[in-house]
């Protein structure tokens, strides 16, 4: 047994692709605690003051020429303008600082965990959770507020047949519980996954007989895990775009 620890040691092949996902305590060595100040809350102040970097700094001087950071912003804002209202209309704009906001730090939080030595915050379901809950319970009070007993209009499809009715009432019932559900997993799953995957081919990296194949694989992941970090934001934010439109328009 000694024998075979020792040998394992000493391997080349001996790395863990989840070890870049452990949560530290960013002082000391402690077990971590609720109000422990981790690596986690380093790189989620690091993306605040991201999205606070690309959004206020360079809006605060605005030109009608504007700069690169100017119009990076401008961009980003036209970019989710855009999109809220295509899928809920005139009345979904203004909640627009809401999901502007959201995609915002997603994305920026996703960006930073492409740095090297960084942590990639949106990897663990501790954040990915909150932020899907949070659109969940917000859609569901504003549907109630807005429509009343009309929400649940969103559940009864009424132009199925009268007798599929109650098993689709059923179903859709069941999925809309299951959005948070999906929607934080999707955001989590596909980031670890390709953090993961990079790990690993960087771990074979040491042998000097597939050291490049393997250089090659880690940067076809890295520029595609560049392209997932955006889609991933993307789509976390057209979702909660499609579930506020449901919330505003109920009805099937």
């Amino acid at each position: 047994m000694a024998t075979e620890t020792t040998a394992a040691e000493g391997s080349s092949l001996v790395f863990h692709p989840m070890d870049q996902f452990i949560v530290k305590p960013l002082f000391g060595d402690g077990a971590v605690g609720m109000f422990t100040i981790t690596n986690v809350t380093l790189w989620l102040f690091f993306a605040v003051l991201t999205v606070a970097a690309l959004l206020v700094l360079p809006t605060s001087k605005r030109a009608i020429v504007p700069s690169r950071m100017q119009s990076v912003a401008e961009l980003a804002y036209g970019f989710i303008y855009k999109m809220l209202e295509d899928i809920c209309g005139k009345e979904g704009v203004k909640y627009f600082p809401y999901v502007m906001t959201l995609f915002m730090f997603i994305v920026c939080a996703n960006f930073l965990g492409m740095i090297p030595a960084s942590f990639t915050t949106t990897s663990h379901f501790a954040v990915t959770i909150p932020l899907a809950l949070a659109v969940f319970l917000t859609v569901t009070v504003l549907g109630f507020v807005k429509n009343g007993a009309a929400f649940l209009g969103l559940f009864w499809v009424s132009s199925a047949p009268l007798a599929l009715r109650p098993v689709l009432a059923v179903i859709e019932l069941i999925s809309y519980f299951v959005r948070p559900v999906s929607h934080s997993i999707r955001l989590a799953g596909n980031v670890m996954a390709g953090h993961a995957v990079i790990k690993v081919f960087a771990g074979f990296a040491a042998i000097a007989v597939i050291s490049p194949v393997s250089v090659l694989a880690i940067t076809a992941m890295y520029g595609l895990e560049v392209l997932v970090s955006f889609i991933q934001a993307y789509v976390f934010t057209i979702l909660t775009c499609v579930y506020l439109k449901d919330a505003l328009h109920p009805s099937h």
